[in-house]
Formats: structure tokens, sequence, C-alpha cells
């Protein structure tokens, strides 16, 4: 498996603000926004102890302009996407400085009509793919349509398998 590698981060978590959309000179939608993740865990001493991850994320094209249109703070929402990280010199230190954000490839709304999100996926890149509603990967959330009438709801017979 010589020369292959992976980039790809998975989260799940809660905006912790509402997100900044603007636009390249070329007309290009850019969403930023902080997502937090949550973690729980037993101290030393048997204690509960929560621990909360900052991310900075990047949007870019349609899925950008979802964000803008259906994300605020408190949205939980299901995101794919790669690490990129930038660096500069600071203008008053000029020291090098750091950073990593996630760049999203895929974006699921996971809160209900409530919470100001409606709930579906959608899919972008940096490279402007457009976005979808449904189906994509395995994270789809409708409700699964009803068998059709003309199926047969009694036990699976050896006449039923196709080989």
């Amino acid at each position: 498996m010589a020369g292959k590698s992976v980039n790809k981060v998975i989260l799940i978590g809660n905006l912790g603000k509402d997100p900044e959309v603007k636009f390249t000179p070329q007309g290009t939608p850019v969403a930023k926004f902080s997502l937090a993740t949550n973690e729980r865990f037993k101290d030393k001493d048997g204690n509960w102890q929560d621990r909360t991850e900052w991310h900075n994320i990047t949007a870019w094209a349609r899925t950008a302009e979802i964000v803008g249109e259906y994300l605020k703070k408190g949205s939980k929402v299901y995101i794919e996407g790669s690490l990129r990280t930038h660096s500069w010199d600071d203008k008053t230190s000029g020291q090098k400085k750091y950073m990593t954000e996630i760049h999203v490839n895929d974006l699921v709304l996971l809160g209900g009509r409530g919470e100001g999100t409606g709930s579906g996926e959608f899919s972008g890149s940096s490279r402007g793919a457009g976005a979808s509603a449904g189906g994509g990967n395995n994270f789809d959330q409708r409700t699964p349509e009803p068998e059709h009438a003309g199926a047969s709801a009694g036990p699976i017979t050896d006449e039923d398998i196709p080989f």
C-alpha cells in the first residue's frame, strides 16, 4: 500500500457561534465557524469530568451557502472533512503561527426543526461540488418507505431465495 495516505476527519458537535459567510474575489462563498465536541470521562478519583475540544471549520461553495442559511449557534451537525494547516508570521512578534482547520466535504444537519435546522445531508468540496440532499453516504435520516402491498408478509421460504 505504498504511496497511499488518508486525511479524513469525522466530527459530531455543536456550533459555538453563528457561522460567518464571506466571498472570495471570484465570488465563491466561504463559511467559517467553530464546532465543539464533548468528551465525558472518569478521573483517577472516580469523578466524572467533561472536556470540550474546539475545531475550526471551513466550508466552500454551495456547502458554505447551506451553512449560512441553516446553521446557527448551538446547531448540532455531522461533518466529514480533511485537515488543513496554515502558517503565517505574526506581525508584532515575528514568530511563526499555525492554525489547523477542517475543510468540509460532507455535512449532515442533525438538529430538529425546533432548533432552527432542518434534517438533511449536504455534500460539497473546496472544488465547488454542488450540494445534494439525500443519499451519498449511510446517514440517510429520512423515514423508510412502507413495503409494497403485494409483498409477502409471511416467513421466507426456499422458493423466495433467488439462488
